[in-house]
């Protein structure tokens, strides 16, 4: 469970398929690890349908609950007056 919450983290939010690709567990497994940290209330879960290259793909969406990344380096845009 540390592995994906590591993860997500590093990354931001993650389909449950980019998880599995880079921790490298099986995707039943993190979809079952991914469950028990949600009942727990450290992750955020959404099911997902995305199209690419027009085939259907359905997964979750995790992303860490209560975590805002840190800001992007380099310049900001200035306050409008």
């Amino acid at each position: 469970m540390i592995d994906i919450l590591q993860c997500l983290k590093k990354h931001g939010e993650r389909l449950d398929s980019q998880i599995a690709e880079e921790t490298g567990v099986p995707l039943e497994t993190v979809r079952q690890r991914a469950a028990g940290l949600a009942a727990t209330g450290a992750v955020i879960t959404c099911n997902v349908t995305r199209f690419e290259k027009g085939v259907r793909v359905d997964g979750w969406l995790y992303r860490v609950s209560g975590y805002i990344p840190p800001a992007a380096p380099g310049r900001k845009a200035k306050p409008t007056t």
